[in-house]
């Protein structure tokens, strides 16, 4: 009996010292699809980035433009060439070589005229791309562009093979630190530590991104331990629990996502309409009420932590008599508006906060609560709607202004000029003066209602380490995390 019960404590212990190797990532949404070079969902990143596949370049932790596939590139003096080189001794899951060939049908596929990715304007500054050597890639522009390192780091840009690229949706073919095994819908997707991996191996050999939309649900996973960790946490309003449990670390950041009420200009033409509801908005109260808090206050379309950013918030103060003046001026009587939500929490809390603030100055709103596969379907692609909520997390986005075909259908031909002139400038004094500029134009046109710079509010067992505090893309990067002993 004394052997018996020596030995028990013996392999306890064993176990207790044992390091954990696998992680549980909780998330609100599940992506529509695994292949980020063809849907626009931020939930696909926030899954495959960096863990399952890669580009040339990549986002760090701090924003910076880091070196992956590519292990350096030279620009041409004129700023009109830029050649890669390739690391050596990478190869996809399936065990197939990757090489300049992979990169060319990567980028070809991607700006092609039937190509499904959701951010073609990344790559429209490309005139060609050649195969020099199979380690050496060479990309032609037909302009100079500073920012192709940077449209190089996102994840619409990740190298794939011509042989999986069709199937990479639903069976992702990568040639990251972490390998695809299994994805069970309505429930996780499943990835294992890649051993034939180029790089530095992570510490950790599995992990789960499980799906939980409910709140409240979050939560109690959370609290019985079966998660490990919820990076965008879904319910600011039990961070305080969280915070007084030494089991949790509670990690504040910021990111990348303009919060706003995107406003459809083909259908609410009249600038004075658009200015109103922008007037009518009160933004602290949605940050107080859907965000609990969390959340900065912006006026226009760029981050506050971006060094070129300009605060315009007082351009479109909450001013409710001044919303019905403006009103009254454009003719706009019994204005009903459709309000289309898709399923985060920030967009669902803040359209009724929202609503009830348009019905004081007189516009009615009749709310629609879609799945996020409709909202990308009726809203994203269709641009059947009035009003919608959503947080543009893509970094540096502000571009997407000067696309007249974009959801929200604002079409400015000196905005589109000036976009162009910033994609050739790379003199950075120069940049900075255009980019404040660009802010300017669209706060005055008041192409949409500007609301607040979505924080990064996520929880995490205390012992985890290596888990992004900021959020410079939607990426839920495992490449550096690990258990403390």
């Amino acid at each position: 009996m004394l052997i018996r019960t020596t030995a028990a404590l013996c392999l306890l212990a064993t176990a207790a010292l044992a390091q954990q190797n696998d992680i549980t990532i909780g998330m609100q949404l599940e992506p529509p699809n695994l292949d980020p070079t063809g849907g626009a969902a931020a939930a696909i990143d926030e899954v495959v980035y960096a863990n399952v596949f890669e580009g040339l370049t990549r986002f760090g932790p701090d924003g910076s433009v880091q070196p992956a596939l590519a292990e350096s590139w030279d620009v041409s003096e004129d700023g009109t060439v830029w050649t890669f080189k390739l690391r050596d001794g990478v190869k996809f899951h399936d065990g197939s070589t990757m090489d300049a060939d992979d990169v060319v049908f990567s980028l070809d596929r991607a700006r092609a005229e039937d190509s499904t990715n959701a951010q073609k304007a990344l790559f429209e500054a490309i005139e060609s791309v050649e195969a020099l050597d199979p380690s050496t890639v060479k990309i032609t522009l037909s302009a100079p562009n500073g920012n192709l390192g940077f449209n190089l780091a996102w994840g619409d840009a990740v190298i794939v093979a011509p042989e999986t690229a069709d199937t990479n949706a639903s069976d992702p073919v990568g040639t990251g630190p972490f390998v695809f095994t299994d994805w069970v819908q309505g429930d996780r997707v499943d990835l294992t530590r890649n051993p034939d991996y180029w790089g530095e191996a992570p510490a950790l050999e599995k992990a789960t991104f499980k799906f939980i939309s409910d709140p409240n649900a979050a939560f109690s996973a959370m609290m019985a331990g079966d998660l490990d960790a919820f990076p965008n946490f879904p319910a600011p309003e039990t961070l305080s629990s969280f915070e007084a449990d030494p089991r949790f670390n509670v990690i504040i950041g910021s990111t990348e996502g303009e919060t706003i009420l995107g406003i459809n200009n083909a259908n609410i033409t009249d600038v004075k309409v658009r200015q109103a509801i922008a007037h009518a908005i009160d933004r602290q109260a949605i940050i107080d009420g859907a965000m609990f808090g969390y959340g900065t206050p912006i006026g226009t379309h760029f981050a506050p932590h971006n060094p070129d950013y300009v605060d315009l918030t007082a351009q479109s103060a909450y001013d409710p008599e001044k919303a019905r003046a403006l009103l009254a001026e454009a003719g706009a009587t019994d204005l009903k508006l459709r309000l289309m939500l898709p399923p985060p929490v920030y967009a669902r809390r803040g359209g009724e906060i929202i609503a009830s603030q348009l019905r004081e100055v007189g516009i009615e709103t009749e709310i629609s609560n879609l799945e996020w596969a409709q909202w990308l379907e009726q809203v994203f692609k269709g641009k059947d709607f009035d009003l919608t909520i959503v947080s543009h997390t893509e970094p540096a986005d502000i571009n997407i202004y000067a696309r007249p075909d974009y959801y929200f259908q604002y079409d400015n031909p000196a905005f589109q000029t000036l976009i162009e002139n910033i994609g050739i400038t790379t003199d950075d004094a120069e940049r900075s003066a255009m980019l404040r500029q660009a802010q300017q134009i669209i706060a005055d046109d008041y192409v949409n209602a500007y609301l607040f710079q979505l924080a990064k509010t996520g929880v995490a067992d205390a012992r985890i380490q290596g888990l992004w505090e900021n959020a410079p893309t939607q990426a839920n990067d495992l490449t550096g995390v690990s258990w403390s002993e």
